[in-house]
């Protein structure tokens, strides 16, 4: 049977048939049925938002493909696409494909794997800490990445070589952070986030003594130019190291998306459901790590994308993490291809990304915690 008078009680005489389960719903009373029309008119309404942003997502990318200091037109641009499935007799330029394949698209490919994984990122972490001020760089991922970045500059490693110390060293601040949350006593997310804060000066201590001993007329530049995030010289390969462990971590924070639900209630409520609320925050911390390691190690510290995002698709779609986090993970792709368009075409020289996401982020931010009726 698919309804049940919730007020009956366990009586097979008044067990419903099955011939009258279509007007079971109409034995309800008044304010049962109003409810469950209100939640399918949300999930209707929450459905087609998300059909909106994935959208906006596609149509994000199909203009960041054309537009640049050397447009394609939209029609090369479906036709070397095209010509990746079956045969096409080119109607464009050798110089035109290889801007396509080798240049932008890579760039636009990074750009939605960044901005999906910080997004989704910090929404996991406002959930897990209760914290609406938490973002992707709490525990120090992005302060860890940075150092390991800036050692590897200095000892002349390459680009593989920069991005895999700056995986490396993200990974190992957030588990420096969970080892001291382990041994201290007190309120176990009060503390993990005070050792974050402390772990990050310790790293952003390092990232300072390593600028003061780079060599100003190389070393220094590649240093700050990597600190202000960047996805120019986006590579194939690069990107295919990343997107293991961000498809992992991805993965493992979209199952866990109604769990998060139950961690915003509470340890004890949480325990009361049957979610095991220690356990489960420690595995949605390491995978929203995990992503986050992945991004900054690829891109540099882009800030204020897993702040602003989360907040503006809880505007849009609501709280329930079921719809949040897909929300999150498309808002967030698409937000970061709107501003790399930005940073490539609004001025003769590119600005690094983490300039203008800084520049769009904080007067949002303050905007949405001036509004007289929003609540963070």
């Amino acid at each position: 049977m698919k309804t049940r008078e919730l007020n009956d009680p366990p009586d097979a005489s008044k067990a419903t048939a099955p011939g009258k389960e279509a007007n079971s719903s109409r034995d309800l009373d008044p304010e049962m049925r109003a409810a469950r029309c209100a939640s399918r008119r949300n999930a209707r309404r929450a459905n087609a938002l998300l059909l909106a942003l994935g959208i906006l997502l596609i149509a994000s990318a199909l203009a960041s493909l054309m537009l640049g200091r050397y447009p394609i037109t939209p029609v090369e641009a479906v036709g070397m696409l095209a010509n990746l499935a079956f045969p096409v007799d080119p109607f464009w330029t050798p110089q035109q494909e290889t801007l396509f394949f080798q240049v932008r698209l890579p760039r636009i490919v990074l750009a939605v794997m960044v901005g999906c994984s910080l997004a989704t990122a910090g929404a996991a972490y406002q959930g897990t800490f209760q914290n609406p001020l938490v973002s992707p760089d709490i525990l120090g991922a992005s302060q860890g990445a940075a150092f390991g970045a800036a050692c590897a500059i200095l000892l002349g490693m390459g680009a593989f070589g920069v991005s895999a110390s700056a995986f490396l060293f993200s990974i190992a601040a957030v588990m420096l952070v969970l080892l001291i949350g382990t041994r201290a006593r007190g309120n176990h997310l009060l503390i993990v986030v005070l050792a974050g804060v402390m772990v990050s000066s310790l790293f952003s201590a390092g990232v300072s003594f390593t600028k003061l001993i780079a060599d100003p007329n190389n070393q220094l530049a590649a240093i700050t130019y990597w600190l202000m995030g960047s996805l120019t010289g986006a590579k194939w390969s690069d990107m295919a190291l990343a997107a293991i462990p961000m498809a992992v971590g991805l993965g493992a924070l979209f199952a866990l998306r109604w769990r998060i639900n139950v961690l915003t209630m509470g340890d004890d409520e949480a325990s009361t459901m049957g979610v095991n609320a220690r356990r489960t925050r420690l595995i949605v911390i390491l995978a929203a790590t995990l992503i986050t390691a992945s991004s900054v190690a690829v891109s540099g510290m882009i800030g204020w994308v897993g702040l602003v995002i989360p907040h503006l698709s809880r505007m849009v779609i609501g709280c329930d993490y079921r719809k949040l986090l897909p929300a999150s993970m498309l808002m967030g792709a698409s937000f970061m291809l709107i501003v790399d368009d930005i940073a490539r075409l609004v001025a003769t020289a590119e600005i690094p990304i983490g300039i203008l996401t800084a520049f769009v982020g904080a007067p949002f931010f303050l905007y949405l915690i001036t509004r007289k009726k929003q609540k963070l």
